[in-house]
């Protein structure tokens, strides 16, 4: 396939990398001193599932400069991809279609306003992965999984093409038949952990522990869940409480992306995970004071590390 990747961080990097040692023809929209790499030395993966090092690739900052995909994997941060949809209709080529694999419930129709619902589908990803040093990925342990699935429910052939073609990557895809209830189940997870742990400024293996610390983890849980369904979503009974043992799971040194970006005092994704609940409780009429108390505890963090005063989600 022909493969354009939107975001050459952890997730696109790692998915990128896979599916070009596979055969397939992959292109990178990146920038900074990621593009300068991938163009100097390629893209060197570490990971459980072999590591090896991609020595010509094609990369670009701009979308449009780089031959048109099937497929367009958007790898970017959540607050980024507002900004860069409108760029990447050169990027699809005729058929083609994007991907979000963002954390969040809003990626999907966000890219559809700017390229059309037909374009795109839903998408999700489970695994760790990080940029070690610029034209350098590493993954960590043995999750390494990527849904999708037309959005809001159903599967098709081309997203059945694209599943085929990640397994034959070493990638674990799966199709959805309900990926908005997928990406709900998923954000309740990653949204509560990664805003527990920045609140906390502890590992998983700390506050998951706690017996106060947990109640606040399952309560973030619940009200996003609560949220989701107050929108529609067919969000799982039991999905809190497997988010709860996948947390459980964890190594114990274990914290989110969002935590990371905090505690670094770099901008993160605070606004479209914690603000994001909070904004879409009020607007589905449903009360959620735990994201509320969580959102304005990390909010001066996260204004100090944008350099500005925006103070809502």
């Amino acid at each position: 396939m022909r493969v354009a990747v939107v975001g050459a961080g952890g997730v696109g990097g790692l998915i990128g990398g896979l599916l070009a040692r596979a055969g397939n023809d992959v292109s990178f929209v990146a920038r900074g001193a990621m593009l300068a790499a991938l163009r100097e030395r390629g893209l060197e993966v570490q990971s459980p599932r072999g590591s090896f090092r991609i020595s010509s690739v094609d990369a670009s900052e701009d979308p449009g400069a780089l031959r048109p995909a099937e497929v367009v994997l958007v790898a970017v941060k959540g607050w980024q991809v507002r900004e860069v949809a409108p760029r990447l209709a050169p990027l699809l080529g005729p058929g083609a279609f994007a991907v979000p694999l963002e954390n969040g419930v809003e990626a999907a129709p966000a890219l559809a306003a700017a390229l059309g619902a037909e374009r795109v589908v839903g998408g999700l990803c489970h695994l760790l992965a990080w940029v070690d040093a610029p034209g350098v990925v590493k993954h960590a342990g043995d999750s390494l999984r990527v849904t999708v699935g037309e959005w809001p429910h159903g599967s098709s052939p081309r997203l059945e093409r694209l599943a085929a073609a990640m397994r034959d990557a070493k990638i674990d895809a799966v199709v959805s038949p309900d990926i908005e209830a997928a990406a709900w189940e998923k954000f309740l997870f990653i949204d509560a952990f990664g805003s527990v742990g920045a609140v906390t400024r502890s590992p998983a293996g700390q506050f998951r522990t706690i017996q106060a610390s947990r109640e606040l983890l399952r309560a973030a849980m619940e009200e996003t869940a609560a949220v989701g369904r107050a929108r529609g979503a067919r969000v799982p009974v039991d999905a809190v409480d497997k988010a709860l043992a996948l947390v459980d799971s964890l190594r114990p040194e274990s914290t989110a992306s969002m935590q990371r970006d905090l505690q670094a005092g770099r901008p993160s994704e605070l606004f479209d995970q914690t603000g994001a609940v909070v904004r879409l409780a009020a607007e589905a009429g449903v009360d959620a004071p735990v994201h509320r108390f969580l959102y304005a505890a990390l909010l001066p963090q996260e204004t100090a590390a944008r350099g500005s005063t925006k103070t809502s989600p």
